[in-house]
């Protein structure tokens, strides 16, 4: 069956680590069956004017939420575990997710990935570019570019489209036909820097505060 999940971060600066909102789209026998967007406190309250400007979420609106680490068992749990993930232009997302998992020292979840960048480019190849903006236009989803619940949701219908013009019933069908590569979250080059990135500390360094 077509299931998945697409998700979106933005960031509040050019730091990988510093999100400040996330959504995750789930996909279902090819429908969006589920939603779920949050805003974050990222680890430290610096806000970029260029950033501010695309996405349009000011320090003020995340002072008071969750950070990720607290937010990051529910996620996981409740969408993306056991799931494939998506999203458009994945490099950025999953650079993103591996840096905020890395800074709260979260080991990284045995998930895979693909881009639905890559998918596009594959099943329309003639569109003059295929940025997230594009492909909503081309397939007629109206959204609100950069904010995340609207991009991880655009994301989802790319795939979903993509799939009922190749005839694939499943994401790894709709990759297998389209030459498009399912790609580990966990890399080998990455495997030993996070094995030493998580290792567990003295015991007299322990806390359970």
């Amino acid at each position: 069956m077509l299931d998945f999940v697409a998700l979106d971060f933005e960031t509040a600066n050019k730091y990988k680590n510093s999100a400040c909102s996330l959504a995750v789209i789930t996909v279902e026998n090819g429908q969006i069956t589920k939603k779920a967007y949050s805003l974050i406190k990222p680890p430290f309250m610096s806000f970029d004017p260029e950033c501010i400007e695309i996405h349009g979420i000011e320090p003020n609106e995340v002072i008071h939420e969750k950070t990720f680490d607290q937010l990051w068992p529910t996620i996981y749990e409740n969408h993306l575990k056991g799931k494939i993930m998506i999203a458009h232009n994945a490099k950025f997302d999953m650079n993103v997710l591996r840096a905020t998992l890395d800074y709260y020292k979260i080991p990284w979840p045995e998930l895979d990935y693909a881009c639905t960048v890559k998918i596009s480019r594959a099943v329309w190849p003639d569109l003059v570019n295929h940025k997230l903006n594009t492909m909503a236009a081309y397939l007629g989803v109206e959204f609100k570019h950069h904010y995340a619940l609207d991009d991880a949701e655009t994301c989802a219908k790319v795939a979903i489209e993509a799939a009922r013009l190749k005839g694939a019933n499943s994401l790894p069908e709709l990759l297998s036909k389209t030459g498009v590569p399912l790609e580990p979250f966990i890399d080998e080059k990455n495997k030993a820097a996070q094995a030493e990135l998580h290792k567990a500390p003295e015991p007299e360094q322990m806390s359970f505060f």
